[in-house]
């Protein structure tokens, strides 16, 4: 007791002990500024009704890749989604064009890379930078959900990126189309893994349990659609099928399933408007057979119960 009488009665002693006091509401400040603005954007999120789409390109393809694609949906459906698109450089820069129009709740986004080569090395490489470009575009636009479109290595990327940094409780990947995704690479036999569809089916746990899942394949010959072998792309099933929601296979087949065609075919466009864009259309368990002069599509549709 007469150490704290000692201590009060000394003047350094309060000038000690009002500095320590005047530190912890200086550092308070900050601290509280910090949670209320959290608090808001997570607020902001909760509420938004935005729910764009997100895009991917294959290899060798450029941000640009999906405007025609996009401008024919935008014809057949109507809304006229908007068009942002994103090309992130080497550098970690990031090139942006276009606009999301005010009210647009569904618009499309397409991310591309300066390095856009093949390889499994460069797959990962694009997983990092969209994840960068993911992390951007979450922090301006506030959406709590979002449904994914890859083309092509653009389907591997949206899956190195589910198991590898994807990792946020307040935004969900509602669904995942990928259109003639190699997820063995130019393998036509599923006994003979690649190191990275080894690596995917290693981490597939990392894949969210609610996410619907849409794997498109083109066939000319039955074999493949002139690029990818169809059981390449039917790999796919080792990765999510069991493990995200829903696994549904869709063979696109007639003159325009060619790897590259794929994208211009109308068949595509109608699938994407009944599987992948709001509002969210039933699945169907029934097989159908498609071509040109029958619009229809082969459907395998594998649900985890």
């Amino acid at each position: 007791m007469k150490l704290l009488k000692t201590f009060f009665r000394n003047k350094k002693s309060w000038l000690l002990l009002g500095i320590f006091f005047g530190i912890i509401i200086i550092l308070a400040f900050p601290s509280y500024a910090w949670t209320q603005s959290n608090v808001k954007q997570m607020a902001t999120r909760h509420n938004s009704k935005m729910s764009p789409v997100i895009m991917i390109p294959g290899s060798s393809a450029t941000q640009d890749r999906f405007d025609d694609l996009v401008q024919k949906i935008n014809q057949s459906d109507g809304r006229k989604h908007s068009l942002l698109k994103l090309k992130v450089m080497n550098s970690g820069q990031i090139n942006v064009t276009g606009e999301i129009r005010p009210g647009d709740n569904e618009p499309f986004i397409v991310v591309g890379f300066e390095n856009n080569k093949d390889g499994y090395d460069n797959i990962k490489k694009e997983a990092k930078m969209f994840n960068t470009a993911f992390n951007q575009l979450t922090k301006k636009y506030n959406f709590n959900n979002f449904k994914a479109f890859g083309h092509s290595n653009g389907g591997l990327v949206f899956t190195d990126f589910l198991e590898n940094y994807f990792n946020n409780d307040q935004i969900t990947m509602k669904r995942l189309m990928t259109v003639g995704t190699p997820y063995n690479f130019e393998e036509s036999s599923t006994s003979r893994k690649t190191q990275m569809l080894a690596d995917f089916i290693k981490n597939k746990t990392k894949i969210p349990s609610d996410l619907v899942v849409y794997s498109l394949s083109g066939t000319q010959n039955y074999d493949s659609d002139g690029i990818v072998p169809i059981n390449s792309v039917a790999a796919g099933k080792y990765i999510y099928q069991g493990q995200a929601a829903s696994y549904t296979q869709i063979t696109v087949s007639g003159k325009m399933a060619q790897h590259s065609a794929m994208l211009d075919n109308p068949q595509i466009i109608t699938i994407m408007e009944q599987y992948l864009l709001e509002p969210k259309a039933k699945t169907t368990n029934n097989n159908r057979s498609l071509s040109d002069d029958n619009p229809t599509n082969d459907i395998n549709n594998n649900t985890n119960n």
